[in-house]
């Protein structure tokens, strides 16, 4: 365990089956580059893109719900998107109030996922930082309980229970590739294998947070633009997240709009698997020939989120 680092396997264990009741224990497909026009190579893809919501968030967002205390203004959020979803879906199922920012830049999809939820959604700024702003105001004012995307211990945790599914899904992995936006989820699947597999972070060139970071030493400001700036693109990784990535990902490998745009094809035309651009992230690193695995490496790759129009592949 990490000096003064609380995101502990114990702690994830624990809180696994309490949120289990309401969230998917999502599928793995196995699948052969072969079939993408690259070289051999038996791939699994663990298909959270199918849980609750659309996406990974459900995860943190129960398990922030039932270890934290909600007043009766219920809870905010502020999210690309998926997140936002989460929360209103939570918030639906355990009988609470949500109220969810979102910047200008969410996708139709999304909102549409999230109004549908029953939360008051509130759209306003170009980027998440201004919706996440807007969000803090809120909860000062009317006394909600604030749900981080990523720099929340409970967020982590919560993600740190897909780490725990795909240990159990696939015991005998040497790589996962997983794609990073603020870091909480591959802070909370980093947190859970601790060292015992190699991770690989997957970002856009457009939104290199993580990749700014592990070059600075600590959590810096980096650019937010590209296809995948709604999931993405936050201005920086997680202060809570940054120790963990610098302990137990191996490297982070940026990718373009192009090979983005590309795998979130190649997902829809060969395997009829519905990704948004983050969510196929992870892919484009193999799909890209930007991550080459070593003959004999058992990958495996996360599609993390589903929010998107397949009209519009």
């Amino acid at each position: 365990m990490l000096h003064g680092h609380t995101i502990t396997r114990e702690r994830i264990a624990a809180m696994e089956p309490r949120i289990r009741p309401f969230v998917r224990h999502t599928p793995v497909l196995r699948v052969d580059m072969a079939d993408f026009g690259r070289p051999v190579l038996p791939v699994d893809l663990k298909l959270e893109c199918l849980q609750h919501s659309g996406s990974f968030k459900a995860r943190g967002a129960f398990t922030n719900l039932l270890e934290r205390p909600v007043p009766a203004a219920g809870v905010v959020a502020a999210s690309g998107g998926n997140h936002g979803a989460a929360v209103a879906y939570a918030a639906m199922r355990l009988g609470h109030k949500a109220t969810i920012f979102v910047p200008e830049v969410s996708p139709q999809a999304k909102l549409d996922r999230i109004r549908g939820y029953g939360a008051e959604l509130i759209v306003g700024g170009a980027r998440y930082a201004e919706a996440l702003a807007a969000s803090e105001s809120f909860a000062e004012k009317s006394g909600a309980l604030q749900i981080h995307a990523f720099n929340q211990e409970e967020t982590l945790v919560g993600q740190g229970t897909l780490g725990l599914e795909i240990e159990a899904d696939l015991p005998k992995l040497d790589t996962l590739l997983v794609a990073v936006g603020g870091g909480g989820l591959i802070g909370g699947i980093a947190a859970w294998f601790s060292g015992r597999i190699r991770i690989i972070a997957v970002e856009p060139e457009g939104a290199p947070t993580l990749h700014r970071a592990f070059a600075a030493g600590r959590p810096v400001d980096a650019p937010a633009e590209g296809v995948a700036a709604d999931s993405l693109a936050p201005k920086r990784v997680g202060e809570m997240m940054f120790p963990i990535a610098e302990a137990f990902v191996e490297r982070s490998i940026l990718v373009g709009d192009d090979d983005i745009i590309a795998a979130q094809a190649a997902l829809w035309d060969r395997v009829r698997i519905i990704s948004e651009p983050g969510g196929a992230a992870a892919f484009a690193a193999l799909l890209s020939g930007r991550y080459a695995p070593a003959r004999g490496e058992r990958v495996a790759v996360l599609v993390c989120g589903a929010n998107a129009n397949p009209a519009k592949f």
